[in-house]
């Protein structure tokens, strides 16, 4: 059996990663992509992406067991892939994960093969998605952005825009995920 991929997807908030990856997640199993969901400590009812939540004291815990494959606090929060997807790769299948810019040189180092994903959208289209949500002030809003401008994206990092049609932007990432081999 060949050994699988993994796409290490990131991108700023309100470029709508969690949108274009539940697209993929819909549209890529019959692809043989498996979606990972993102361990975190947030409530599960807090909006935004499909992720097991988790308490500080749990999260911690299973850190210390060794039961992530990647791990990066943002936001005053606690994030986490679990090792389920060494298994997947083993297995050969195409793994995507929802990563961090942060924590991608921790992910480059852990999995060398990685293919890194960059989802982005206008400063427009992602100031007026930010604000929609509810979660950060007008402060917090423009430090997102600020932090977006600044970003440069790795050397051949795929680069899509989530400006448009969402099935657009979910066709570009399952597209590259399934030419590659």
């Amino acid at each position: 059996m060949s050994e699988g991929r993994l796409y290490y997807v990131m991108g700023p908030s309100g470029a709508g990663k969690d949108s274009v990856l539940r697209w993929v997640r819909a549209y890529g199993v019959s692809h043989d992509v498996l979606c990972a969901h993102r361990y975190i400590t947030r409530p599960a009812d807090a909006g935004g992406e499909n992720h097991v939540a988790l308490s500080e004291a749990e999260f911690v815990s299973r850190e210390h067991r060794g039961l992530f494959a990647l791990t990066w606090q943002a936001h005053g929060l606690h994030y986490g892939i679990g090792r389920e997807i060494e298994h997947w790769l083993e297995r050969g299948a195409k793994v995507v994960v929802n990563g961090s810019r942060d924590a991608y040189l921790q992910a480059c180092e852990r999995f060398p093969e990685l293919h890194p994903v960059l989802i982005t959208a206008s400063r427009e289209t992602m100031a007026k998605r930010l604000a929609s949500r509810g979660r950060e002030s007008s402060q917090d809003i423009a430090a997102r952005l600020a932090r977006s401008d600044a970003y440069l994206a790795p050397t051949g990092t795929l680069v899509i825009h989530n400006d448009g049609d969402l099935a657009e932007a979910g066709i570009a990432l399952l597209g590259a995920i399934t030419q590659t081999r």
